[in-house]
C-alpha cells in the first residue's frame, strides 16, 4: 500500500513551487523594482538652472548629435555633410517600382481634345474610351471626363452589351448556371 499513488482528487492541494500570484506584501524580503537614474540630472554636460521664486528647475542637455565645433560646411568632417556628387548618384540602388521611372505623357492640345470629342460623338461603338486613350496616349478616365457619351446613347450601348452577355449566358451548361445563381444569391445576403 505504501508504493501506491493516490488518485488526483484525493491528493492534497499543495504546490511544490512558489506561485507567481499573489505577490508578496510590501515590506517583505522582495527586491525593490529597478528605478533608472534620471538621464537629465545625471548627465555631465547638462546645465541646471533653478529659479527660487517659482520653485522651478530648468535642465538643458545638448543633443548627443550636436555638431563638432571643428566641423564646418566648407570643410565637413562627417561624410553625411558633404555635398552630393555624380559619383554617389551613380551608385544608387535600382528603383523598387518600375512605374516610378515612367515619364508622364504629354498634355493634350486643344485640337487633340476637340478631335477626341468629335470621334467619340461620331461613332461611340468604334471609338471607345480604350481606343481613344490608346490613340492619343492618355488615360481612359481622361477620355471619359472630356468626351462622355450622351445618356441616351449610353443606355443603348449598355442594353446592347447586356443582350450580348445574356446570349453568352444561354450557352452555359446547367452546372455553370447553377453555380452562378448560387453566388448571386449569396451576394444578396451580404
Amino acid at each position: 500500500m505504501l508504493g501506491r499513488r493516490l488518485p488526483s482528487f484525493a491528493r492534497p492541494l499543495a504546490r511544490a513551487y512558489a506561485p507567481k500570484w499573489p505577490r508578496p506584501k510590501p515590506g517583505t524580503a522582495e527586491r525593490p523594482p529597478y528605478r533608472a537614474p534620471d538621464p537629465l540630472i545625471n548627465n555631465p554636460s547638462a546645465t541646471v538652472t533653478a529659479l527660487p521664486d517659482e520653485d522651478l528647475t530648468f535642465i538643458h542637455r545638448p543633443p548627443p548629435t550636436a555638431p563638432s565645433p571643428i566641423s564646418y560646411t566648407t570643410n565637413p568632417i562627417s561624410p553625411l555633410l558633404k555635398p552630393a556628387s555624380s559619383v554617389i548618384s551613380s551608385q544608387l540602388p535600382p528603383l523598387l517600382r518600375p512605374s516610378a521611372d515612367k515619364t508622364l505623357p504629354q498634355r493634350l492640345t486643344e485640337e487633340q481634345v476637340a478631335e477626341i470629342r468629335r470621334l467619340r460623338a461620331l461613332d461611340p461603338v468604334k471609338w471607345t474610351r480604350g481606343q481613344l486613350a490608346k490613340k492619343f496616349d492618355c488615360s481612359q478616365q481622361f477620355v471619359a471626363l472630356i468626351a462622355a457619351t450622351k445618356k441616351s446613347t449610353r443606355i443603348k450601348l449598355v442594353r446592347r452589351r447586356d443582350e450580348e452577355h445574356q446570349a453568352n449566358r444561354e450557352k452555359w451548361s446547367a452546372r455553370k448556371s447553377l453555380v452562378n445563381a448560387i453566388s448571386q444569391k449569396r451576394r444578396q445576403h451580404w
